[in-house]
C-alpha cells in the first residue's frame, strides 16, 4: 500500500476516519472526497504531513466523481444515508463511483453496503442498497462488497444515542425489541475494508457480511447499555401500532422506513464470509465500549467509587 493513492468517498465520517487511519498506517496516501469538507479536517492529524488530501465531490454528480478519482490507485465508497433520497445516493451514486473507477482503471474498488440489502426489502433503504450493489457489480465486476451490521464505536449514533436516552429517561421504551443485531466494532470494519483494498486479488469480486461476535435483540442491547452505564431502568416494549404512529410524526424518534427495516433481523446470513475471511478478529462490545460509555454514568469515571 505504500505511496498508493486511495480515494475515499465519505472518508471524513465516523467510519471514514477509521478507514483513512488504517490505510495511512500502511503507508498509503488518502484523498477524502465528500460534499462537506469541513467535517473531514480531523483526518489530517491521523497521518503524516502530506499523507492526506481533500476534494469536494458529490456522488450524485458524475463529473465531480471523475475528478475525485483521477490519478487514484484504489477507490472506496462509504457513502450512505439513513433518511432522504436513498436511490440518488445509494443506487445511482454508487453506480457513478463504480463507473468512474472502471473508466479510470483503478486496481481495486471497495463498496460498503449493508446487511439487509435486498431487492425485496420492505424498506426503501434496503432496496436502494441492493440496487447499488447490482450497479457496482455491473460496472466493476472485481469490486469487493462489504455489508456491515450496525456499527458501534466512540462517535457512533447507536450505543451513544441509546445511552443518552437511558441516562435521562425513567423507563426504557424499546421499539422492535425482538429484532436481532450483530453490532460490529468500527475499527474492525475499517481494518476489513483496508485489507480488501490492499489485496483485491484475494477479496475482489466477493461479498462479505461483516458482523460482530454477539447476536443480540434490540431489548438485549438496551439492557446491556443500561447495565454498562449503571442506570437500572425498567424496559417497556412499544407496541407496533404505537410505533407506527410515532413514525408518522415529523421529527419523531423513528421514520416509517426505519420501522420497516426493524421488521427483519440485521445479522449475517448463515454460511456467509465475514471478518474472519478478511483477516480480522471481531471485537465484543464489552471489550472496548467502556472507554467512551463511562461518560453516561452518574459519576462518570468515578462511578465505581461513588456512594450509592
Amino acid at each position: 500500500m505504500k505511496d498508493k493513492l486511495v480515494t475515499i468517498f465519505g472518508g471524513g465520517g465516523f467510519l471514514g476516519r477509521q478507514v483513512a487511519q488504517a490505510l495511512m498506517a500502511r503507508g498509503a496516501r488518502v484523498r477524502i472526497a465528500q460534499r462537506d469538507l469541513a467535517s473531514a479536517v480531523k483526518v489530517k492529524s491521523l497521518g503524516n504531513l502530506g499523507q492526506s488530501q481533500f476534494v469536494a465531490a458529490d456522488i450524485r454528480k458524475p463529473a465531480t466523481v471523475a475528478r475525485a478519482i483521477s490519478g487514484s490507485d484504489i477507490v472506496i465508497n462509504l457513502v450512505g444515508i439513513l433518511a432522504g433520497d436513498f436511490d440518488a445516493f445509494q443506487h445511482q451514486g454508487a453506480a457513478n463511483v463504480a463507473q468512474a473507477a472502471a473508466a479510470a482503471g483503478v486496481s481495486a474498488l471497495v463498496h460498503v453496503s449493508a446487511i439487509g440489502a435486498d431487492p425485496d426489502s420492505p424498506s426503501a433503504y434496503g432496496r436502494s442498497k441492493a440496487a447499488g450493489e447490482a450497479a457496482v457489480k455491473a460496472a466493476f465486476p472485481g469490486a469487493t462488497i462489504i455489508r456491515p451490521s450496525i456499527i458501534f464505536g466512540p462517535e457512533d449514533q447507536f450505543l451513544n444515542r441509546f445511552a443518552d436516552l437511558i441516562r435521562m429517561a425513567p423507563v426504557i421504551p424499546v421499539i422492535a425489541g425482538a429484532t436481532k443485531f450483530q453490532p460490529v466494532y468500527v475499527a474492525d470494519v475499517a481494518q476489513g475494508i483496508a485489507n480488501a483494498a490492499e489485496h483485491p486479488g484475494v477479496h475482489g469480486g466477493k461479498t462479505y457480511e461483516v458482523a460482530g461476535p454477539q447476536m443480540l435483540s434490540m431489548k438485549d442491547i438496551n439492557a446491556w447499555i443500561a447495565k454498562a452505564i449503571g442506570r437500572d431502568r425498567p424496559i417497556i416494549d412499544v407496541p407496533h401500532g404505537i410505533a407506527s404512529l410515532l413514525a408518522l410524526l415529523p421529527g419523531g424518534p423513528i421514520t416509517r422506513d426505519q420501522l420497516a427495516m426493524l421488521g427483519r433481523d440485521n445479522v449475517a446470513a448463515p454460511g456467509s464470509e465475514g471478518l474472519a475471511a478478511l483477516g480480522v478478529a471481531p471485537t465484543p462490545m464489552g471489550a472496548v465500549a467502556d472507554k467512551w460509555m463511562v461518560r453516561y454514568r452518574k459519576h462518570g469515571r468515578f462511578a465505581g467509587r461513588a456512594r450509592a
